[in-house]
């Protein structure tokens, strides 16, 4: 079962505010500016999977619906 692109999206959104924060947390305690702080924040967010925030069911429910779109 699949889950509606609204959901998806709010996860996605929510995964990346908790890497944000938890960046800025560690580079703030580690005694970096707050641009610093802010960089780290953003590199946090660049670092997460995209696989892994979409759930496993839902990838392979894009995927199958693409590949039968095609034929």
């Amino acid at each position: 079962m699949s889950e509606n692109p609204e959901h998806i999206a709010e996860h996605v959104r929510d995964t990346c505010i908790q890497a944000a924060r938890k960046g800025y947390e560690d580079a703030a305690m580690a005694g970096l500016c707050g641009e610093g702080a802010l960089e780290a924040a953003l590199s946090a967010i660049e670092k997460l999977d995209p696989a892994s925030l979409v759930p496993e069911t839902t990838a392979a429910d894009n995927t199958t619906r693409r590949d039968s779109e095609q034929e």
